[in-house]
């Protein structure tokens, strides 16, 4: 029996029964080893000290906008190429990406060479989906949740470690950033090494869907005949059950069977979909809360070092970066967890508690640039990212409620590629040298005034949405006394 039914897993393309746990640790050691980078929250102060002595119009004007367009340009195509080539060869890229750019970090200098770096640093962030996704192609869906949750916890606790450790060997040993930098790059060598030894999967979300070895497939089928003709009816059934599991398609999926995929027919594919997920007023909703609430908390995040830069120079007081990420992060994950367990009809209330919060974030970025201190900008930094990833965790949970693997992947991709291209409009037009060239303060009070907009937004649709539905509720009892 069970050499039967690991035989119907490898014709799903599956792993045997428990084979899941070998691929996800290696997975989560690449996930943890490739975010351990202790160097990433001194990397403002390390540029604009003397080991690359740029300028802060250079760092914020013209490097930093390097990221998020080659970002908006590759995201796409990365999309569809990690699909393609089926996750793996797209996670080793993103750890050579990685090296390459800690390497460069380490030895270039001017700044075209660091508009280089912020490129590659482009690539291995737009490649970060294979690492999100690759598991699902190796899993059935039952421990999606579990392998999910595994993954995610080594990224942050990857990015803990490193931060807690670069503030550590700043504040106490006081090495130069420089040396941050070296351990950075072991430690994404290290991700990169151990991306090797992971399976190759068989099968993906829409090029690979039935890339399956013929001989396995007329193996596992006699099999089933067998079985069934021997009256074991309990061992037929749970070969069928295992490959319903798999399939995580639509009918357009299913009505492709056995042709070979094109490049045409998935983008036709995607099309359909995307006009049917998006068709739904609920899921709109909260697709457009997570475009316009993570293009605000990119350019934030991206630029908050600097601000902290201009409020205490690190060539003047001590910083404590480091340790700001670690406890922003650690406070993020716990209220995440304890969100989890909050009962709130957030199809009626969502939009409503989505402007509050966008409200509070707003004061906070607005504190941040106008009470010049370090300590409270390190305090509204971390209130800041905690509610972001609250709610970036409700938003992920209510679109993916109902939605099958195919089409909660495409929903991500969009709504990422309309955050990137809203943030490319905002550091085009605000941060970019060749328009407004603005400087922190001014662009602060941008992006403050930019959470408000949507805090607005949120507020005006969701006091629609309830009273359209305390109209119905009157109606609907109107007509119940009337009968």
């Amino acid at each position: 029996m069970e050499l039967k039914e690991n035989g119907a897993r490898r014709k799903a393309g599956l792993l045997p029964r428990g084979g899941w746990v070998l691929p996800t640790c290696v997975l989560c050691a690449n996930g943890f080893f490739a975010n351990l980078r202790p160097s990433e929250p001194f990397l403002t102060p390390y540029l604009l000290g003397p080991d690359k002595n740029l300028t802060e119009r250079q760092v914020f004007n013209e490097i930093y906008p390097v990221w998020t367009y080659s970002y908006l340009i590759l995201l796409f195509p990365v999309f569809l190429a990690t699909d393609y080539l089926r996750y793996k060869p797209v996670i080793l890229l993103q750890g050579l990406s990685l090296i390459i750019t800690w390497f460069m970090l380490l030895y270039a200098q001017g700044t075209l060479a660091i508009q280089f770096l912020e490129f590659f640093y482009g690539i291995s962030t737009a490649t970060e989906i294979a690492y999100y996704s690759y598991i699902y192609s190796m899993v059935e869906p039952g421990v999606y949740q579990k392998v999910t949750s595994y993954c995610r916890i080594a990224t942050l606790t990857g990015f803990t470690v490193g931060s807690v450790t670069g503030q550590v060997l700043v504040s106490a040993a006081h090495w130069p950033l420089f040396y941050l930098n070296i351990i950075s790059l072991i430690s994404v060598s290290i991700a990169f090494s151990a991306a090797w030894f992971l399976p190759m999967p068989r099968k993906s979300l829409f090029f690979h869907q039935h890339l399956i070895d013929g001989k396995e497939n007329k193996r596992v089928d006699s099999g089933r005949r067998g079985n069934q003709h021997n009256g074991n009816l309990e061992v037929a059934a749970e070969l069928e059950e295992i490959e319903a599991q798999v399939p995580l398609n639509t009918d357009e999926h299913n009505a492709e069977g056995q042709k070979k995929v094109t490049l045409k027919n998935v983008l036709r594919i995607l099309w359909k979909d995307f006009l049917h997920c998006y068709s739904s007023r609920t899921l709109l909703c909260w697709s457009v809360w997570w475009a316009l609430s993570t293009c605000g908390y990119f350019q934030v995040v991206n630029y908050s070092q600097g601000l902290w830069e201009k409020v205490a120079p690190s060539s003047h007081s001590d910083i404590y970066n480091g340790s700001v990420e670690a406890v922003s992060t650690l406070l993020g994950a716990v209220a995440v967890f304890f969100v989890g367990y909050v009962k709130i009809s957030w199809s009626t209330w969502g939009e409503l508690l989505l402007a509050a919060f966008a409200l509070i974030i707003a004061v906070t970025v607005y504190i941040m640039d106008v009470i010049v201190n370090i300590w409270v900008c390190y305090v509204m930094y971390v209130i800041f990212r905690s509610i972001y990833m609250i709610l970036i965790t409700i938003a992920t949970f209510q679109i993916a409620a109902n939605l099958s693997m195919e089409c909660y992947a495409l929903v991500f991709g969009v709504n990422t590629f309309t955050a990137l291209l809203l943030q490319t409009l905002i550091t085009v037009i605000v941060v970019d040298s060749s328009v407004l060239g603005l400087d922190l303060f001014t662009q602060f009070k941008i992006y403050a005034g930019y959470f408000a907009v949507i805090a607005i937004i949120f507020f005006a649709s969701g006091l629609y949405h309830i009273m359209k539905k305390c109209q119905r509720l009157k109606q609907k009892k109107l007509d119940s006394s009337g009968t």
